[in-house]
């Protein structure tokens, strides 16, 4: 069974919001946490976007790594992470080598990082 938990749930989403951890879940069947960054937007490659995309990941990173996410859910502290960064729109190439960037040096935190796609599909015919 899934449990969610958005620390901040009234809050914005979304990698212009560093701040914010947009969905947290745990799969207790896998025993694995998993923390979702979400972007709406489709990527432009901006000095802008790619700023709150390394902002948004800095933020996770020190949720999970600094403590805050062990006491606000110790539970869960310690079991195996993943970041998934799910978005709208296939990367651009900017972006793309950043995300590789960081999934290396995530790497050596035995923290997995993960692009999901996730096209919006319409029936405009």
């Amino acid at each position: 069974m899934n449990s969610d938990a958005s620390p901040n749930s009234a809050g914005s989403r979304g990698v212009e919001h560093p701040g914010v951890i947009d969905l947290l879940t745990h799969d207790a069947k896998n025993g694995r946490v998993t923390l979702t960054m979400v972007e709406p937007r489709p990527w432009d490659g901006s000095e802008v976007r790619l700023f709150q995309l390394q902002e948004k990941l800095n933020a996770y990173v020190s949720f999970a790594l600094d403590g805050e996410l062990a006491e606000s859910y110790p539970a869960i502290a310690g079991l195996p992470l993943h970041i998934v960064l799910e978005c709208a729109t296939y990367p651009d190439e900017a972006t793309i080598d950043l995300l590789e960037k960081v999934r290396e040096q995530l790497g050596f935190q035995q923290i997995d990082l993960q692009v999901v796609v996730k096209e919006r599909i319409t029936n405009d015919e």
